[in-house]
């Protein structure tokens, strides 16, 4: 299992920064700011609204299906119907917020490709669920990067041949509409050939009971996806394409380096969850033990992307740098609580703490709205930047109170772990 979990996350470091780094950035370099800006804003609406697509259905399965693989068959089917009406509300919702943000036809003529995308995307990390569930991590480390390498393939084919030419912004969703559908197709005939699978099935009770289980979990990951990615819908509306796409350009690695604290949150559920109802003394020690590195690395990064902002800038976007480089200096350090959220979240998540979560939340999303209508009349692309970070350092911030109030951590937990700790909590002898 270990070995399965160690080729999955090297296989994502290894391939999504190649995709970040290398086919976005020559993508928006090929198209320029004002194309790609346009891609930027619909894609985020369209990333916020796909919680409707799952509904913290891949959750319960995952650990559904681990405590009880023979019933793999059974709820798949019904599941993968859920899937097919969910994907029909997150449409309609998708529909009336493009009608209301007074969207017209270039929008539209992007919007739908994209909710495709979005579609083919939860239901590969629902079938990557089951791989997760069956314990079968050869599989999921091949299917979590196979869409990835497609677009990587089809993409650069556009990108580095007489293609490049002709290239525009609706190839690049394109090829992610087929890359996700080949990676859809492929892992749902494997997951049917392991589990079984012959049919569809629909039982109302078992989807009712998935969705008001998983109901709150919901909220909150509709709630942070809104106020990490709602600065370029608002930029925009206030500022136009252009300045959307520079948002975009200087956003790309903070993504990227946000992968990180990502992968390394993935395996903290499970832990905290446990120590949560046995250690609490435990819990504060593999939080020290996570935090201080992260913590670490995180300023590092910022730091050292301040210094060199300019270079960093020059070598992706070559001479338009003067226009991402004052944006990037604000928004890479949004890293540091980025960080911070992806550990005490995690913890407070975990402790069941999901109503405090959703507060704070809701918090971040109007602190977040606020800054931006305020600063990006003034500041453009670098208001939204400022209002983004202030919406991060809120989050992490509150997270930290609550988590040592609630769970009543020692104020050593925020300190660099001794040698001896380290020892005792990694268990070497």
């Amino acid at each position: 299992m270990i070995s399965g979990l160690f080729w999955v996350l090297l296989l994502n470091i290894i391939v999504k920064p190649l995709w970040f780094l290398g086919i976005e950035v020559g993508a928006q370099n090929a198209v320029g700011n004002e194309a790609y800006g346009l891609y930027f804003t619909v894609f985020n609406l369209a990333y916020i609204l796909n919680i409707l697509l799952d509904l913290g259905v891949t959750n319960f399965n995952t650990r559904n299906i681990a405590r009880h693989p023979q019933l793999i068959a059974k709820h798949m089917g019904g599941i993968l119907t859920l899937k097919l009406l969910l994907f029909g509300l997150y449409a309609l919702f998708a529909l009336a917020a493009a009608l209301l943000l007074g969207y017209g036809s270039r929008e539209f003529s992007l919007l739908m490709p994209l909710c495709v995308a979005q579609f083919l995307n939860s239901l590969i990390l629902y079938l990557r669920s089951n791989f997760e569930g069956l314990l079968l991590f050869k599989w999921d480390s091949f299917i979590s990067v196979m869409d990835r390498l497609l677009m990587i393939l089809l993409c650069g084919l556009m990108l580095w041949t007489p293609l490049r030419s002709r290239f525009n912004i609706y190839w690049f969703v394109y090829a992610q509409v087929l890359s996700y559908a080949l990676t859809a197709v492929t892992a749902l005939l494997v997951i049917a050939a392991k589990s079984g699978l012959r049919r569809l099935t629909w039982n109302l009770p078992f989807s009712l009971v998935i969705l008001r289980q998983s109901a709150p979990f919901a909220l909150l990951v509709l709630l942070m996806a809104s106020y990490n990615r709602i600065d370029p819908i608002l930029l925009r509306m206030l500022s136009g394409d252009s300045s959307a796409g520079v948002y975009a350009g200087a956003f790309r690695l903070l993504d990227a380096f946000s992968m990180v604290a990502y992968l390394v949150s993935v395996p903290l559920l499970p832990v905290y969850a446990r120590l949560c109802k046995t250690d609490v003394r435990q819990t504060a020690s593999t939080t020290r033990l996570v935090f201080f590195p992260m913590l670490l690395l995180s300023l590092s990064a910022a730091v050292v992307c301040n210094i060199w902002a300019t270079p960093i800038m020059t070598l992706l976007y070559h001479g338009n740098a003067p226009l991402y480089v004052p944006v990037f200096r604000v928004i890479i350090c949004g890293f540091v609580p980025i960080c911070v959220t992806y550990i005490f979240g995690t913890l407070l998540t975990a402790a069941g703490k999901l109503r405090q979560l959703n507060l704070f939340a809701v918090t971040a999303l109007l602190l977040n709205v606020a800054v931006n209508l305020v600063l990006i009349p003034r500041l453009g692309a670098v208001g939204s930047a400022w209002a983004s970070l202030s919406a991060q350092l809120f989050m992490a911030l509150a997270q930290i109170i609550l988590a040592f109030r609630l769970l009543r951590l020692p104020l050593s937990t925020l300190l660099p772990p001794s040698p001896r700790e380290l020892l005792k909590l990694l268990r070497i002898k």
